[in-house]
């Protein structure tokens, strides 16, 4: 199986690339162009959440002892595990943006979310992308139809973030035929059902190395269940390894080259992050309209209150924005791919250089996705009220649920910090012209010279918007590279807000173009049109609040005030009747009872 966007053929562009474009200058993928295959999926995957998964909800969340593996297999039955695992070993060959919208689809319910993307994602890919033949041919097969579990084993007690400074070790027996792992992991997903886990230990106690190890291995124990705030049933344990014996011919890829599995397959799990979200925000919009509409106060249903119906309003916005980014961004990965021979022996590996060419926009995603998600649960509550905290109600296990995503794959801070260095390395190797783009915006920030906004249709000024933040983030970062150097990565603050910056660009635009490409006979779609217009007046405002956040950071004295009036120059308000785009979106919502735009 190999889908296809049914879209004029695209154009492709290195990652970070829509940085130095002028804004609005190229096609991008978008849902409106999914294939029929595509929507088949979602279909498939959407309906098989909303029928098997959450009438179970509350027996999921009481951790029933094998229902997550049932459903796992159902599941399977369906071809929903194995949109990722080539046709060869008993997958679908699917590409990226199919495999996304599956991922989508089956977010609804929080601790199964959690449990499918484990064993589909995290757990399965790296014998998928790194595994040779045999290991591919024995494993594959049974994960694709969810006969058997996966897992994946990076953390430890002492090394979150700092995945390199695990301390598990794995040592040679004297016979050459086992790896001797001793050490231990915790926070792993699927831990207590699972029978299939890639375990990372250090060689030697030095090579950091990928291991496939199998549930009942001596010395492998898998200890008892924590007890989490969100995502209460699926399974967290953690696991021992007191020189669990693991066969040589298990080692997963090379020896010392485990790091390259683990940031390529974290960097996956983000862009699915990224994209799953959707599935969560679109259930709880869903959820809390309904109940909106039912409840009355003053003998009105609250719904009818400004507040509440502008509450509404910027979580579709919210929606349609991370939408448009994550489609955009699996669509030009899918782009890239289509040209590399799938027959190839190493296309396994050309394809992760290739998603992680985008690995920037993996971490704008899941970082904008998951901040995005925790919005929408937080006014779900706030819209339900002193029902949001009573467990009978769903407003309250979506906010736990929707916590953890700020710290799966790699926590906010640091996928923040990440997206500034990716920047500023691939510009200074000289695979994206960001930093010479930012010293022609310096100069001509110096002769009172900005981008001029272009006249044409009711997105226009959006148009100019993406392109001034563009701008915010070339200024930003030029004047904190010169500020601090090379030290500039022990100021996170300040790459923290340079990423602000790059998300806000990378969100209106996505969204401005996405709405000119599904006009009608060039008319543009009011509903559209207006979710990217609320949406851009905040977002604008907010990078501009980033650079200055920079500027003041970076520059000291009267030089500050200075560099902060030429930012001005890079911030342009529109008035915008605000309550009149809020009832265009949230009369829209009311009709299709829950977010207007459809897959």
């Amino acid at each position: 199986m190999a889908a296809r966007m049914e879209e004029e053929k695209l154009e492709v562009h290195p990652g970070g690339s829509f940085l130095v474009q002028e804004a609005g200058s190229v096609r991008i993928p978008t849902p409106e162009g999914f294939s029929e295959e595509q929507r088949l999926y979602h279909r498939t995957a959407s309906d098989f959440s909303k029928q098997q998964v959450d009438p179970l909800a509350d027996r999921i969340e009481k951790k029933e002892a094998g229902l997550l593996r049932e459903l796992l297999r159902k599941a399977g039955e369906l071809g929903l595990l194995m949109v990722d695992i080539p046709e060869k070993h008993g997958g679908l060959g699917g590409d990226l943006t199919t495999s996304c919208v599956v991922a989508e689809a089956t977010a609804r319910n929080g601790s199964w979310s959690v449990s499918f993307g484990a064993h589909v994602g995290i757990g399965t890919l790296p014998i998928v992308y790194f595994g040779n033949d045999e290991q591919k041919a024995r494993y594959l097969p049974q994960l694709a139809t969810g006969e058997k579990v996966a897992a994946y084993a990076l953390t430890e007690a002492g090394s979150g973030s700092d995945a390199l400074g695990a301390r598990t070790k794995a040592v040679l027996s004297k016979d050459q035929r086992h790896y001797l792992l001793s050490g231990s992991k915790q926070f792993i997903t699927n831990a207590a059902f699972a029978d299939v886990f890639i375990v990372f230990a250090k060689v030697d106690g030095e090579k950091f190395t990928a291991f496939i190890v199998e549930r009942g291995t001596p010395g492998f124990t898998v200890n008892a269940e924590e007890h989490k705030l969100g995502i209460r049933g699926s399974s967290t344990c953690s696991l021992t390894f007191d020189e669990a014996p693991v066969p040589v011919e298990n080692l997963l890829g090379e020896i010392g080259k485990g790091h390259k599995i683990a940031f390529n397959i974290l960097n996956i799990g983000r862009l699915k992050l990224g994209v799953g979200v959707l599935g969560g925000m679109r259930a709880t919009i869903e959820r809390t309209l309904a109940y909106a509409r039912d409840r009355k106060q003053f003998q009105t249903p609250i719904f009818e209150f400004p507040l509440i119906r502008e509450k509404f309003a910027r979580m579709s916005a919210l929606l349609y924005a991370n939408e448009s980014m994550a489609y955009r961004t699996t669509g030009l990965i899918d782009s890239a791919l289509a040209h590399l021979d799938r027959s190839d022996a190493q296309y396994p590996n050309q394809k992760v250089q290739v998603i992680e060419e985008y690995a920037l926009e993996a971490s704008v995603l899941k970082v904008f996705g998951s901040e995005a998600l925790g919005t929408v649960v937080d006014e779900c509550v706030q819209t339900f009220g002193g029902y949001g905290f009573i467990e009978d109600y769903p407003a309250e296990r979506a906010y736990r649920d929707a916590r953890i995503n700020r710290i799966f794959e790699g926590t906010n801070e640091i996928n923040r910090m990440l997206v500034t260095g990716m920047l500023l390395k691939r510009s200074m190797k000289g695979q994206l012209p960001f930093l010479e783009n930012a010293e022609r915006i310096a100069a001509d920030l110096d002769k009172g010279i900005v981008p001029k906004e272009k006249s044409g249709d009711a997105l226009s000024h959006e148009a100019h918007a993406a392109e001034l933040c563009k701008a915010l983030a070339a200024v930003a970062c030029k004047t904190a590279v010169e500020a601090f150097g090379f030290d500039l990565e022990k100021h996170q603050e300040v790459l923290a807000a340079i990423s602000d910056i790059v998300m806000e660009a990378y969100a209106i635009e996505s969204m401005v173009l996405r709405t000119r490409q599904a006009a009608s006979a060039d008319k543009l779609d009011p509903i559209r049109v207006a979710m990217t217009q609320l949406y851009a007046e905040e977002g604008h405002l907010r990078a501009f609040e980033r650079a200055r956040r920079v500027v003041c950071a970076a520059i000291q004295g009267a030089g500050a005030k200075d560099a902060v009036a030429k930012l001005e120059l890079l911030y342009a308000f529109e008035p915008r009747n605000l309550a009149g785009l809020r009832e265009t979106i949230v009369n829209a919502m009311a009709s299709a009872r829950g977010y207007p735009m459809h897959i």
